[in-house]
């Protein structure tokens, strides 16, 4: 997974490691990070980002993460 950020600084919804190579690849977007992974756009987009649910748990041993849609569709889950 890849953040990303619109060209004025926005954030924007995170992509795939395979997107971000291919607008890398192309140059529509620079790395503006390596830990966390993050891109710029180098063109104007849409501001679109989706609501999405923050879920974390404290275990006694491991911590849980995931981030939900508003439908119930999961994002990314660890």
């Amino acid at each position: 997974m890849a953040y990303v950020i619109n060209s004025d600084g926005t954030p924007l919804m995170p992509c795939t490691s395979v997107i971000a190579r291919l607008l890398l690849k192309q140059g529509k977007a620079k790395c503006i990070k390596t830990v966390p992974f993050t891109i710029k756009l180098l063109y104007q987009t849409t501001n679109y980002t989706q609501n999405i649910t923050l879920g974390v748990d404290t275990g006694s041993d491991k911590i849980g993460s995931s981030a939900v849609k508003d439908n119930g569709d999961v994002v990314y889950m660890s």
